[in-house]
């Protein structure tokens, strides 16, 4: 795009142009040509209307701007009526024969034009805030209202074009350090107008736009910190819709609110005003800071140092599941509106995700591949820390490594840094799988690897990347199921669409939610924008759920002790159902019962065979009184070494003695010879002496007290003898030990703290 040809001040003759001739030279000689001054030091004779008579003016000056009325612009209608229509022509028409005219003023008269007239600003400033978007859905203009809208964007164009360039030509210039005073001062540029002009013209004009925008930042370096003081408002956008949608609470207007009462709205229940607004600013909001970004990336430092990637990852993962519930969830009467709302929040959602990717790229990943920075620890740090404040957001991590793989930004930093700490990308890559696992998605990349086997350059490898996530730009995803489902869960899919989408068949549904890895959101996403796979397009929406069978179904296959039984259903028609009751059976008295001896008969053939139940016992059940019972209380055979018993026990398990330690062996040795003497003193006495038992019991404990280490009881020894008799040695000394570490128990302590309070004069003596 070129700029339209500007006549010289010749052609006007009311602007003669003044030039100032250094001394000595002769002035009309092509070689001896002095330097053309720029235009703020330049003069120019003007005419006065009321005398008549000529006076030097500066070039920049209020009287020489034309009193021209700009009228301020309004969108197309959205009622194609033929009466507003041709009122949008008419004005239209009018806005873009000024612009012309003003476009062809030489370079002296537009820029007093554009310094001295408010209509023309203002005029600019409506076309910015009122111009359709690219994202906006508008019905189909006739030809003629196209084609003046786009004339009229190109001349607007031009305009801001030319008011960012300092320097026409050799002989319309403006000093780069004045330019910047005069767009700054005069308010033609500010960090809003500049984010519009980027949304609106930035797609088939990035190459100008960039250049324009850099032109006004490099001569103005006070944008920057409008910049930096904006990106307060910025945060306070996404604030405000946080708070409209009720996740978060308005610190302004903070009340006290009674026990029960709920005075704050959700998107599930707020009017669909409310919810239709919520959505457009987002988009608006979310578009706008893109296109500034994308066109004029050096911003990101400045957003960056108000901590905005967390921010935005913060907002992205509290609001937009709440606006997606809303829009999916909600009864819409009109489905158009519903359609275009989760278009809207679809497409705010990817550029949430290029934002965060724009600065983290600029910020970090940039200076690192393209060798701008000696040390380039700094920036490695700085990314893997983003990253992992990054990892509890689940659902914003999820759809950012879609995007942007994060496993290839780490392999492109291990091949710059090979000083990494693998530790953190690995702790890193595993979030990143638990976020996919958390959320219930299936990664549509293959697992994340740090091993490369191909050798190449960093910086190519990142601008193929980049490129291909543009050029593909792959869907958002939302936290849905698994790719194997069956059963409820997949029905609760099918209704989930079908709720959206009624006139859809099950079958269509169901083979949409296979080609998107079950994916209820991207499958309504890409049915509202017609963007099914040609497999889906070419299918019938109507087609019905088909049953399929299971070659193997689980009621035949199934095994255990009940099958093949005769109650077994599932492998006989008819069962015999006078044997089937609950309870007793009905006319059946309790003597009847006890008479019934079938089951004692049918045991006794199993119980025949091993020999252990005599006859008689089971069939008479009567005692026998002859029986001797002289043996019973004896346990005959009972310490025989060969007893059956002790054959067909399990031996005890005992640790080899090459494995177990010396105190284990010591221990067992002694063990053995204690019961070797027990053993041997052991007296054929039914009863032994009491008195005995207990010596030698108290022996083994002071000797299991010795071996472990543990302090008998000395509580005889503190107890003492009787008043007046006095104590032993022992007594007292066990009696200091106690008085000393009687704090250890359930005292607390409480005579040591209150020796040191008395000792300190806290409590007085």
């Amino acid at each position: 795009m070129s700029l339209p040809s500007v006549s010289t001040g010749e052609s006007c003759a009311h602007s003669k142009l003044k030039q100032h001739v250094a001394p000595g030279s002769a002035p009309g000689a092509a070689g001896d040509r002095m330097p053309v001054l720029p235009l703020e030091e330049q003069h120019v004779d003007h005419k006065d209307g009321m005398t008549g008579k000529l006076r030097s003016l500066p070039a920049l000056d209020p009287k020489r701007a034309v009193s021209r009325h700009f009228v301020l612009y309004l969108p197309p209608p959205a009622l194609c009526s033929p009466a507003l229509l041709e009122e949008f022509l008419e004005r239209s028409e009018f806005i873009i024969q000024d612009l012309r005219w003003l476009l062809a003023l030489p370079h002296d008269l537009f820029w007093c034009q554009v310094i001295y007239d408010e209509s023309l600003q203002k005029c600019l400033d409506s076309f910015l805030s009122n111009c359709p978007r690219s994202y906006d859905p508008h019905p189909p203009f006739p030809p003629a209202v196209q084609q003046v809208q786009s004339e009229l964007h190109r001349c607007v164009f031009l305009t801001f074009l030319r008011m960012s360039t300092h320097k026409e030509s050799k002989d319309h210039h403006i000093t780069p350090s004045v330019f910047g005073e005069i767009i700054y001062n005069n308010f033609l540029f500010d960090i809003p107008k500049l984010m519009d002009i980027c949304v609106l013209f930035g797609k088939g004009n990035s190459g100008l736009l960039q250049k324009m925008i850099d032109n006004i930042f490099r001569h103005q370096p006070s944008y920057y910190q409008d910049l930096d003081d904006s990106v307060p408002t910025l945060l306070q956008v996404l604030s405000s819709i946080l708070v409209v949608c009720g996740v978060q609470q308005d610190k302004d207007s903070v009340e006290l609110q009674k026990l029960g009462e709920q005075n704050r709205s959700t998107p599930l229940d707020m009017p669909v005003e409310e919810l239709q607004d919520a959505v457009l600013y987002l988009c608006d909001s979310t578009s706008t800071l893109w296109a500034f970004l994308d066109i004029f990336p050096a911003s990101s430092e400045t957003l960056k140092k108000h901590d905005f990637l967390n921010r935005l990852s913060c907002f992205y993962e509290l609001c937009c599941p709440e606006l997606e519930d809303a829009i999916t969830k909600r009864t819409f009467e009109d489905k158009g509106l519903q359609s275009d709302l989760w278009r809207r929040l679809s497409h705010s959602r990817k550029k949430m995700l290029e934002i965060f990717h724009i600065i983290l790229s600029k910020t970090c990943l940039q200076p690192i591949l393209e060798h701008k920075a000696e040390n380039i620890q700094p920036y490695v740090e700085d990314f893997l820390q983003v990253l992992t404040v990054l990892l509890p957001e689940r659902r914003f991590l999820c759809d950012y490594d879609e995007l942007f793989p994060v496993a290839d930004d780490l392999n492109l930093l291990q091949q710059v840094s090979p000083s990494i700490d693998e530790t953190r990308t690995t702790y890193i890559l595993h979030g990143v799988q638990g976020a996919y696992a958390d959320t219930r998605r299936p990664m549509t990349h293959p697992a994340p690897s740090l091993q490369i086997s191909s050798v190449r350059t960093a910086e190519g490898a990142h601008a193929n990347n980049y490129q291909n996530s543009h050029s593909l730009e792959p869907e958002c995803s939302g936290a849905t199921a698994g790719p194997y489902l069956s059963g409820v869960e997949l029905d609760s899919l099918v209704s989930q669409i079908k709720d959206l989408l009624p006139d859809l068949g099950d079958g269509f549904i169901l083979n949409c939610l296979e080609e998107y890895a079950y994916d209820p959101e991207r499958v309504i996403n890409n049915l509202l924008e017609e963007n099914l796979t040609p497999r889906l397009q070419e299918m019938d929406r109507t087609l019905p759920r088909q049953e399929k069978l299971d070659p193997c179904p689980l009621v035949s296959s199934r095994s255990n002790v009940f099958a093949d039984d005769e109650f077994d259903v599932f492998s006989r028609d008819v069962v015999d159902t006078s044997r089937i009751w609950k309870g007793r059976r009905k006319q059946e008295t309790t003597a009847q019962l006890l008479a019934d001896k079938s089951l004692i008969s049918a045991q006794k053939e199993r119980y025949s065979k091993y020999s252990m139940v005599t006859e008689e016992l089971i069939m008479d059940g009567d005692y026998d009184d002859e029986y001797d019972d002289t043996y019973d209380g004896n346990q005959v055979g009972a310490n025989d070494a060969d007893s059956d018993d002790e054959l067909i026990s399990r031996r005890p398990f005992t640790i080899p003695q090459v494995l177990r330690s010396r105190e284990e062996v010591a221990e067992d040795d002694q063990e053995d010879k204690e019961e070797a003497e027990e053993e041997t003193i052991k007296n054929d006495h039914f009863v032994q002496d009491p008195a005995v038992l207990r010596e030698r019991a108290e022996a083994r404990r002071a000797n299991f007290y010795a071996r472990k280490g543990i302090r008998p009881d000395n509580s005889a020894a503190l107890q003492g003898a009787n008043r007046g008799q006095g104590q032993s040695r022992d007594t007292l000394q066990e009696r200091r030990k106690k008085e000393a570490n009687k704090g250890a128990r359930a005292n607390h302590n409480r005579r040591a703290m209150a020796d040191r309070k008395r000792n300190k004069g806290m409590i007085p003596s």
